[in-house]
């Protein structure tokens, strides 16, 4: 396999991992997450919920193919107790260092504007109503927004474990399949995991690990682990480029039949029939935005180029930070009448600019460089 292969999935990886922070600026004006977000705005408009929920089908699924493919790269380039020894530093370690820290960014900004009191998001209206009460417990430790570290060491561990196993077979078939079927196929493969949780998808944050994410993300993280000895299979899907588009336009607009107008804390319930309908969509979606943007990478992201190689290096950095910075922006800007759209720029690329300078400045050529990069790096080049 060419090194020049590799760019165009270090770049996708890279622009998947920064999409993330827009993702979650754009919750505080999204009208269906306006009861459960941390910086719901007053500023609200269903565009921000059409862009957002589209790109999060897929953003994730994209997310865990890139990553399986980056695995099999690793543990065939050093073998598996290498590559088990390199996970653990550059994922597991991460895990432990940056969890502690990004929870309590995200908890104390939390505790102080409720302790400020005043017009506060109705999710923290509710958690300083539950503070207020002698019966009320704790509220669980969870990942957070690392769950995807959280669960990527589970994936990886069941990776080494299968390197001992006679699957190379099954590997083979699955790389052979057509385009077509892997597009048809891999969506009814996805439903049991779908059936598990609740749909559209609530991340699994909890530290309990729970099955679907295995059955679901798991299976991408698969895909991609074969991907990566499969030459040309990403050539196969270019034909279908269109209708892979086009399709999951048209399932999205049936999605928004389905969906509920709004979530609260209590949208557990779902009839089967709605459920049913909207695993499929999000099954056909995930897998065909999926494959669209291995496409669309493999076509103009296949370069190495200095800007991206650099935000490449900086996205994991910019991924483990950047929740608890959009929202110290958002909550400054709660009280400033700004305007929807400046103030989702504000707060999204705001964040994106001073992930990146810190990045720059504190990690690049340091101690955290080396754990996040593998090595340290000139500051700015």
């Amino acid at each position: 396999m060419s090194n020049d292969r590799l760019h165009y999935m270090d770049n996708l990886r890279a622009i998947v991992m920064i999409m993330g922070v827009f993702f979650h600026a754009g919750l505080a004006y999204s009208p269906i997450m306006h009861q459960v977000w941390m910086s719901a705005s007053v500023e609200q408009h269903p565009a921000v919920d059409v862009i957002n929920n589209f790109t999060h089908i897929f953003r994730m699924p994209l997310f865990f193919i890139v990553a399986g493919f980056f695995a099999a790269l690793l543990m065939q380039k050093r073998g598996v107790k290498a590559f088990a020894k390199n996970r653990a530093l550059r994922v597991g370690l991460p895990f432990v260092i940056f969890w502690p820290l990004v929870t309590a960014a995200i908890v104390i900004p939390i505790l102080a504007l409720i302790e400020q009191g005043g017009e506060l998001p109705p999710l923290l209206r509710l958690i300083a109503n539950a503070a207020d009460s002698p019966d009320q417990s704790e509220p669980p430790l969870t990942t957070t927004y690392l769950w995807f570290l959280y669960y990527l060491i589970m994936f990886y561990a069941v990776a080494c474990i299968a390197q001992k196993l006679p699957l190379a077979g099954l590997r083979q078939r699955i790389a052979n399949m057509p385009a077509w079927a892997v597009v048809l196929v891999l969506p009814l493969v996805l439903l049991p995991g779908l059936g598990l949780t609740i749909v559209p998808i609530y991340p699994p944050e909890s530290f309990i690990p729970t099955l679907w994410p295995f059955l679901f993300y798991g299976l991408f993280f698969a895909y991609g682990f074969v991907l990566f000895n499969s030459q040309g299979v990403v050539a196969g899907f270019k034909p279908l480029l269109p209708w892979l588009a086009v399709g999951s336009v048209a399932l999205y607009i049936a999605m928004a039949f389905m969906v509920p107008k709004e979530v609260t804390l209590e949208t557990t319930h779902q009839d089967w029939p709605v459920r049913a309908g909207l695993m499929l969509c999000i099954a056909y979606i995930a897998v065909a935005m999926s494959m669209a943007g291995l496409i669309l990478a493999k076509r103009y992201l296949d370069i190495r180029v200095g800007f991206m190689r650099y935000m490449a290096d900086a996205s994991y950095w910019i991924y483990l930070i950047h929740l608890p910075i959009v929202l110290l922006i958002q909550y400054a800007l709660m009280n400033v009448a700004l305007g929807l759209v400046l103030e989702f720029l504000i707060s999204s690329l705001g964040a994106l600019i001073i992930c990146t300078l810190t990045y720059a400045l504190f990690v690049r050529s340091t101690w955290l460089g080396v754990l996040l990069n593998g090595k340290r790096q000139p500051r700015f080049s």
